[in-house]
């Protein structure tokens, strides 16, 4: 049975013109993408957002203006019989970020390689210099899809 998965994620841009992204070890593959997640049933997306955020790296976040829906077929990486529905919202920090910030892509801790063993998954947040962000910087195709709407519109 095909079932559709609805994912949220947050284009969040910093004062230095930076662009926050997850770098994320998943069963044993490695991925660069925005911030965001799976939508809950119940939720709605921009609420969906907001907790992804506060979830991942514990961020109030205001949801803005809408980017982009996925308008293309795209299958999950993880599971072959869903299909991915994306959307995709600027974000903007109410706080001061917290969580640790790396400046190397997949720099992940000790603690965090532990974790991995127990969970098979493991994320950590950095920012990417607006001239670096390019499609090529991140790994999912309908993410590649909305960093090169970004870099047209903006």
């Amino acid at each position: 049975m095909s079932r559709f998965n609805v994912r949220i994620y947050g284009i969040l841009l910093n004062e230095h013109k930076q662009v926050l992204v997850s770098d994320e070890y998943i069963r044993g593959e490695y991925y660069t993408k925005f911030p965001g997640g799976g939508l809950e049933f119940g939720e709605g997306t921009r609420d969906c957002l907001q907790r992804e955020f506060m979830e991942e790296i514990n961020l109030n976040v205001r949801i803005g203006k809408h980017i982009y829906t996925t308008d293309i077929f795209q299958m999950s990486a993880f599971t072959q019989d869903h299909q991915i529905i994306a959307i995709y919202y600027f974000a903007k920090a109410l706080q001061p970020i917290t969580a640790p910030i790396r400046t190397t892509a997949f720099d992940f801790d000790e603690q965090q390689l532990e974790r991995y063993k127990q969970t098979q998954q493991i994320e950590t947040f950095r920012f990417i210099d607006w001239e670096n962000f390019t499609a090529d910087a991140i790994t999912l195709p309908i993410d590649k899809i909305v960093t090169t709407l970004l870099r047209e519109k903006y």
